[in-house]
């Protein structure tokens, strides 16, 4: 053979038949190995597609190299990058095999007895060309393998794809800039110090490695915080860049550029209005916020398709009918929108999707039975991200006071945009409380009541909904000055009416978690009273819509005097025949459960658990809703706690809560049910049930950012909890149970926390069964470990493993063993020590008095 030199994309010279050496280390990319030399050993045509950037040369030449046994005449590459006419297709692959340029048929002839692998790279932008191609020429030579990379497939027959997807930010991405790091600042390493920012940055470049490595180079002037910082603040990832590769791989740019004037007229325009996206979307969201001009609706399906292809869209792994449009590619797509003067028009679009989505939760929370509340929450949260460019759009920039430009001097459109703003903050209230978002949709809404600080009905409802969130994050402080100021804006409006009524409805709760009861009963007088009169400017039905009636009893009666459900006659919205439910109802059902937490708080049992009848009394017969009925139930747990021979009905009670509040996703609802069970565990003897459980709870109150809201009595009960469980099971034990809670997913524990809420059958932490509380420091926790508890060597260390919080699966990659078969010596264990749970082993392990053999 002739001793022929060329360049490799790779590295420098090469010789013929040779693939190019490895200019840098490879970093994981063990998956797609082995998927990639399944194919190869079972497919005569495989293609490695990705998205720009992604890795596909690199993994389809480390991949070739490992298989270049099967290939006794070698593997053979062809970068087809550079080549511009398709006509040179057949010549090219003619010169990469060294052989003189000729023709199709006399290529196929030269190659009809070989057994090669012939690596056609990049090819996306001769596609069908090179599916042609190789359609031709598998036919001719038998003994010939491909291995194709694209940005989209090729349509070839027998053509098998494998997608290269981008690496993972908390482990391949992380090793990727350290080692690309290294190279550039000598010594740099990622520590438990710089990690979280190190995970940042690879998440802001999408896990693509040509990102990351071009991002690593900036060290060279930026330190690593500063790098991410501008990053996070809009520094253009298409600006980085090298020097010395592809030209399409010097910079972000060229690589996107590339797949940019690849697409048609249609996928670029839909790539570029789909920039306004946030986050991920679905076909519907791409419809309705896209469409328009010379991309019709029914186009956009089939356009969005064609970027799939093109692998400019990703489906979410998360959600598979859901799409992405990765970050180089949205700034790119921002860039030729802006440049257009379009982009405004496409946000305005999202804004009003936003919106429109954020109205079927918040209807359906305000008017009790007005739709799904469990699909709707789901719904929102594929939308987060979406949300909050609406938002950012719509609300102006945060650091522009709106004063500077009063909507007086305002253009109309500004005005607008900024009301569809306002009520979008407001109308996600519900979704920011569910999701425990408090301190989040604390400061949007904070950015709503500013936006238009002149126009009354904007600023209290942003007000009033700011304060309802601080409620429940424990600045009572705030929440109540905003809450006062919102009724008193709503006096100003229009008179008292809903949204005064609404006021004192949350002004009630605050009060009440702040100890103030006189003052909160006065705000619930207030309340009931103003939520009990008809105001005709909510109905669009006229007389035909639902006018409550008056309540005449007292304000703590749950005789006759209490509220009777109001007759149902019309549609609140369209003033129909449909059974939806005013908000005046649902926002007295609220009412109610305020009222049942107040009295239970002040040791009213009784009138605490007249309210929450009360009503659910007013939820009989919808079994859509959710929200409301689950605090009920939480309340009516608490209360039934405190009467004697109510434990089981109030296990009963606590466990509907937390069922009800999973099933919502309802963040908060899921922390109170979860703390109220804890305490129920301590109540009975069950300490070490108590002690986890608290341990779950107090991460869900981390994440919300406040426990019980603050409330000084609530917290009270907390910590005889905790006392009579560091009491009996002993600091270190005690310990270990809340940390093991706290690690544990949040599945496992709505399953671990609603089972055996209260089971006098079953006696186990120490639970006397009789339903009395027993000695507070018998038997709890796990049986001593006797003689004859004696564990293998890697018994004890699967066991160790567990007690740390790993699951199964984790403690069998990292032992390098089956998960089946940690299964089975995790069942060993437990029957060998004498336990049922995992919570169990971490407080046995953790105990300095129980010894455990350990033998070969």
């Amino acid at each position: 053979m002739a001793d022929v030199v060329l360049r490799g994309p790779v590295t420098g010279p090469r010789r013929l038949g040779q693939l190019p050496a490895e200019a840098s280390s490879f970093v994981g990319r063990a998956a797609e190995l082995a998927g990639i030399a399944a194919l190869l050993g079972s497919a005569r045509m495989v293609t490695v597609t990705g998205t720009a950037g992604v890795g596909k040369t690199r993994v389809s030449l480390r991949a070739a190299t490992a298989a270049a046994d099967q290939f006794p005449d070698g593997a053979w590459l062809v970068d087809l990058g550079t080549v511009t006419d398709p006509g040179l297709l057949t010549a090219s692959v003619a010169v990469a095999l060294g052989l003189p340029q000729t023709d199709e048929t006399a290529l196929h002839a030269k190659l009809r007895g070989r057994r090669l692998l012939l690596i056609l790279d990049t090819c996306e932008h001769l596609v069908d060309e090179c599916a042609a191609f190789a359609d031709a020429l598998l036919r001719a030579a038998p003994g010939v393998t491909l291995l194709a990379t694209s940005r989209q497939p090729l349509d070839a027959q027998g053509e098998h794809t494998f997608p290269v997807l981008p690496l993972s930010a908390e482990s391949d991405a992380t090793e990727l800039f350290a080692q690309r790091a290294a190279a550039v600042v000598p010594g740099f390493a990622v520590t438990p110090r710089n990690r979280h920012d190190v995970v940042r940055l690879c998440r802001l470049l999408d896990g693509i490695p040509l990102a990351i490595e071009l991002a690593a180079v900036r060290l060279r002037a930026l330190p690593l915080p500063e790098l991410v910082s501008q990053l996070e603040s809009g520094m253009g990832t298409l600006a980085l860049s090298r020097r010395g590769s592809s030209p399409r791989h010097q910079t972000l740019r060229a690589a996107v550029q590339w797949s940019y004037d690849r697409c048609t007229e249609a996928e670029r325009a839909l790539w570029e209005r789909l920039s306004v996206f946030g986050g991920s979307f679905d076909a519907a969201g791409a419809e309705q916020v896209c469409a328009g001009g010379p991309l019709a609706r029914e186009q956009v399906i089939h356009t969005l398709i064609g970027l799939v292809d093109k692998s400019v869209l990703r489906r979410d792994d998360a959600a598979p009918a859901r799409y992405l449009l990765p970050g180089a590619a949205r700034e790119f797509g921002t860039e030729r929108l802006a440049a257009a003067d379009e982009r405004e028009r496409y946000l305005n679009r999202l804004t009003r999707y936003c919106l429109a989505a954020a109205r079927r939760l918040d209807e359906p929370l305000r008017a009790v039975g007005g739709g799904d509340q469990v699909a709707a929450v789901r719904g929102l949260r594929a939308e987060h991200a979406n949300l909050m460019a609406a938002l950012d759009f719509a609300l102006g920039p945060d650091e522009t006071p709106a004063e500077v430009v009063p909507p007086a001097a305002a253009a109309p459109a500004d005005v607008v945009r900024r009301r569809l703003g306002v009520e979008l903050a407001v109308r996600l209230t519900g979704y920011w409380m569910i999701s425990g978002l408090l301190e989040d949709g604390g400061r949007w809404l904070g950015r709503a009541a500013d936006a238009l600080p002149q126009t009354v009905p904007e600023r209290m409802r942003a007000l009033a909904a700011r304060g309802r969130l601080a409620t429940f994050r424990g600045d009572l402080t705030g929440a109540i000055a905003d809450i006062r100021e919102s009724i008193r804006l709503a006096g100003q409006d229009d008179g008292p009416g809903l949204d005064t009524g609404r006021g004192y409805l949350y002004l009630n709760l605050a009060l009440t978690l702040d100890g103030r009861f006189d003052e909160a009963q006065q705000a619930g007088e207030m309340a009931r009273e103003l939520l009990n009169e008809p105001d005709e400017r909510f109905f669009s039905g006229g007389s035909g819509g639902v006018v409550p009636p008056r309540r005449t009893g007292s304000f703590f009666s749950g005789g006759s005097g209490g509220v009777v459900p109001p007759r149902r006659t019309g549609s609140f919205f369209s003033g129909g025949s449909g059974g939806v439910v005013p908000p005046r109802r649902a926002s007295l059902i609220g009412l109610e459960a305020q009222l049942g937490y107040g009295h239970q708080l002040a040791g009213q049992a009784a009138e605490a658990l007249a309210c929450c009848d009360r009503g659910l009394a007013m939820l009989a017969g919808d079994d859509s809703e959710r929200w409301v009925s689950g605090y009920l139930h939480l309340v009516a747990g608490l209360a039934e706690a405190q009467l004697p021979g109510r434990e089981r009905t109030s296990g009963t009670s606590l466990s509907q809560a937390l069922t009800g509040a999973h099933e919502l996703g309802d963040i908060v609802g899921m922390a109170y049910a979860i703390e109220a069970i804890g305490w129920q565990a301590a109540r009975r003897g069950r300490h070490e049930r108590s002690a986890w459980l608290l341990g779950a709870a107090d991460r869900l109150w981390a994440k919300i950012g406040c426990r019980l809201s603050g409330s000084v009595l609530a917290e009270q009960s907390r910590q005889r909890a905790v006392q009579a469980a560091r009491e009996a099971l002993g600091e270190r034990r005690y310990s270990a149970a809340r940390s093991h809670g706290g690690a544990l997913d949040l599945a496992a524990v709505v399953v671990g926390a609603a089972d055996q809420a209260f089971d006098p059958r079953v006696q186990r932490d120490g639970d006397p069964g009789d339903g009395s509380h027993g000695n507070a420091g018998s038997g709890a926790g796990p049986q001593a470990a006797g003689p004859a508890a004696v564990l293998t060597r890697r018994e004890r260390e699967i066991a160790e493993l567990v007690a740390t919080g790993l699951s199964n699966r984790e403690v069998a990659g990292r032992l390098f063993i089956s998960k089946r078969t940690v299964d089975a010596h995790v069942e060993h264990i437990f029957g060998k020590l004498g336990i049922s749970s995992r919570v169990q082993l971490t407080v046995l392990i953790a105990s300095p008095g129980q010894a455990i053999a350990t033998v070969d």
